[in-house]
């Protein structure tokens, strides 16, 4: 569409994600972006992601087609009402937050039910900001679509049609679904990863020897907790209901796991692990999540001179871009001594096949 205008409202890991993706896609669109750290707005439109710096809400932004809310929740309950004076006939509101109660129960009060389409990009990452952001962070994920009662039909397939047209899996849900999906997987899992981490801070020793053994299966099931505070703040007041039943019923499951340990009942803790892991394995590995995948191989390497340095060099005279390596000194819950990360899942792909061709041993995860 010609002179198609989308404003950003947050330039952070997934408002810059999805600005990115737009204008790799859709190179015409003119983007224009509204954040109030300058830095971020100043970085986004040398990228190119940006053709305008908003100065202010109005009428920068809501000149434009789509307007899309990408702050905390809170946060983007206020900019509602400052958009609502000025909002064209035609204007599509959206946002990307992971809760949907409040800011729906904000735009039935202000009467913005025929422009609201709410959406949730099923996407995230232990690290935030628009320094994280990828054009592709979006793509082949599913995405939240939850429109409200009045708004036309038309409209909310014109813009699923432009989700899907991203590269990523539209899904419609009512709002109170939406909650409490995302409670269960992704909210309690977020505050049940800070507690691990806690757990373990609590317990260290002076000289820090939890801190130094925390490797291997701890870090990689506990990574959500570098997740940043604010927005989980916000996130977790507001589904309350949701997220407490969620954790409620979690610690159910830790006290019957208790009392089977307790009463030495080799029969329920094997029913309990048999249970988790048959259900984890069903779970697809062809789609995102809303928790980020890492595309990471582990390979053994002998202890020798050099040993590393031929594998980055194999993989580098096939342009394999590497994304970060390290050595695993604790192997307790996972294989393999060298720990090869990549940007995506086509460079894991190819350095898997290579490094076997080569007589390499890959473990999987």
């Amino acid at each position: 569409m010609k002179n198609f205008k989308i404003g950003f409202i947050g330039l952070g890991l997934i408002g810059g994600s999805v600005a990115k993706s737009i204008k790799r896609i859709f190179p015409g669109y003119k983007i224009v972006g509204y954040d109030t750290d300058k830095e971020t707005l100043t970085v986004a439109l040398k990228d190119h992601t940006l053709d305008v710096i908003a100065d202010n809400i109005v009428p920068d932004i809501t000149d434009c087609d789509y307007i899309f809310l990408c702050a905390p929740v809170h946060y983007n309950i206020e900019y509602l009402k400052q958009l609502k004076p000025y909002l064209k006939a035609h204007t599509i509101l959206t946002d990307v937050g992971s809760v949907k109660t409040d800011i729906y129960d904000a735009v039935i009060e202000l009467g913005l039910t025929d422009y609201f389409i709410g959406g949730h990009p099923m996407v995230g990452s232990e690290r935030s900001g628009y320094d994280a952001a990828s054009d592709r962070l979006i793509e082949n994920a599913y995405y939240f679509i939850t429109p409200s009662d009045t708004v036309e039909d038309s409209r909310v397939e014109e813009f699923t049609t432009f989700i899907s047209d991203l590269g990523a899996i539209p899904i419609q849900y009512s709002p109170a679904m939406h909650d409490r999906i995302t409670s269960y997987i992704s909210h309690v899992p977020h505050v049940i990863a800070a507690a691990l981490v806690n757990l373990a801070r609590n317990a260290d020793s002076a000289n820090g020897i939890f801190k130094s053994l925390a490797a291997g299966g701890f870090k990689d099931i506990t990574r959500i907790a570098s997740s940043n505070p604010v927005v989980w703040e916000h996130i977790l007041l507001s589904n309350p209901k949701n997220v407490v039943n969620g954790l409620k019923e979690y610690i159910d499951l830790i006290n019957q796991i208790i009392t089977d340990i307790e009463n030495n009942d080799g029969a329920a803790i094997n029913s309990f692990f048999a249970s988790s892991r048959e259900y984890r394995d069903s779970i697809p590995n062809n789609t995102s999540g809303v928790i980020r995948m890492f595309h990471e191989l582990f390979v053994d390497i002998p202890d020798e001179p050099g040993a590393i340095a031929k594998i980055t060099a194999i993989l580098a005279e096939h342009n394999i871009n590497l994304k970060n390596l390290g050595i695993s000194h604790n192997r307790e819950d996972e294989e393999g001594v060298l720990r090869i990360s990549f940007y995506d899942k086509t460079a894991l792909s190819e350095a898997r096949t290579l490094l076997d061709k080569c007589g390499y041993k890959i473990y999987n995860r």
